[in-house]
């Protein structure tokens, strides 16, 4: 297996659609990076530029210790798994998985070994003579990673593999994909904009957003620590609240005055937002898992706020609150007593859970 390396990656579409701009990041051997963002952000043009499916207009692609820009994709010794199983439909399970081996060459009787040997490790054996229009989604999947594994390369790389299964499968399939990467040792790349499935799957995560990596590392680092808004935002299901506040001084205590309520600050974060805030103005986010309601005031209680939607999702609720002119989210348990829609709950949040950004530059501060 080999590592891949990816310097100042540059891609720019009709000489002016910037698709790609200055990315660079490493992959060590083994390891299953995620390349995680909204639609159009770059992730999937990142993906066929190192593929080889895409010429880059700047920057180096290594895997391994070879320089493959000028390499033709059949000789990257890459496998690529898309979005759609594009399988031949023409063709049975064991013809679609010989295939990229018939292409190449390989001794019919080598051909017959991998191709069974790959059949029974994604325990698609009783399959093999079947075609593709006989399958459900999860068997075409599997098949479509078993054509990919057949040629043992040196590196995977996905784009959106999971995105036709119905939820259900999904969720299993992606704990079966990650559990047979790490069996398999494969170096892997795969692209998604599901944040969940990024948080369940990678190693680490690169966070992408108009062309640039905003941030990569591993699962944890990047939800618990983000490295902006748009990272803060981007994961976590519901996503991360956020509220406008202006930094005041009162009576030599530092204050976060957000209008629906008031923060103060401990000496040494009052310290950091001072010296980090390019003015004023910040942000203020707080998830909603790490967020307390109350019918009556509690010492953790910040403010009061309007129930404005409840919705159970069996051992927690989501609850929507209206705070002035923000609709937050919080989630709670389910057995949290709650007043009717429209009535007042008191709303707290872990102070060592919140983060502080930079309105200006809506980079973390804290």
């Amino acid at each position: 297996m080999a590592g891949v390396r990816v310097v100042g990656l540059r891609k720019v579409f009709d000489k002016k659609t910037v698709a790609v701009d200055g990315v660079s990041f490493e992959v060590k051997d083994g390891e299953f990076v995620i390349l995680l963002g909204p639609s159009g952000c770059g992730k999937t043009t990142t993906l066929r530029c190192i593929a080889g499916l895409e010429t880059p207009d700047e920057g180096e692609i290594y895997i391994g210790d070879r320089l493959v820009n000028d390499l033709p994709p059949k000789d990257r010794d890459i496998a690529m798994v898309f979005q759609s199983y594009a399988l031949y439909p023409h063709m049975t399970v064991y013809d679609n998985l010989a295939f990229p081996l018939k292409m190449r060459k390989y001794p019919k009787d080598e051909i017959d070994k991998r191709v069974k040997e790959v059949a029974r490790l994604l325990r698609i054996e009783d399959l093999l003579d079947r075609k593709p229009r006989q399958l459900s989604g999860g068997q075409q999947q599997r098949v479509a990673l078993g054509r990919a594994l057949v040629r043992n390369p040196q590196v995977w790389l996905m784009d959106e593999p999971l995105s036709n299964l119905d939820a259900k499968l999904r969720v299993y399939m992606r704990a079966e994909l990650k559990k047979l990467q790490k069996d398999l040792g494969i170096t892997t790349i795969y692209v998604t904009h599901d944040q969940a499935e990024a948080m369940a799957m990678g190693d680490r995560i690169a966070v992408m957003d108009k062309g640039k990596i905003l941030q990569y590392d591993e699962p944890h680092v990047v939800y618990e620590k983000p490295a902006n808004i748009f990272v803060a935002g981007f994961l976590g299901s519901p996503p991360m609240n956020f509220v406008d506040a202006t930094i005041v001084e009162r009576d030599s205590q530092i204050i976060l005055d957000a209008g629906v309520f008031e923060l103060p600050l401990p000496r040494d974060l009052a310290r950091l937002v001072k010296e980090g805030a390019t003015s004023d103005k910040v942000v203020i986010g707080f998830r909603p898992e790490y967020m307390t309601l109350s019918i009556e005031r509690t010492p953790d209680s910040v403010f009061q706020a309007d129930v404005y939607v409840v919705e159970p999702m069996g051992s927690s609720y989501v609850v929507d609150l209206k705070a002035g002119e923000y609709l937050l989210k919080a989630i709670t348990p389910a057995t949290t007593r709650l007043p009717p829609i429209g009535g007042k709950v008191w709303v707290g949040f872990l102070m060592d859970k919140i983060h502080i950004f930079d309105a200006k530059t809506e980079r973390t501060i804290f």
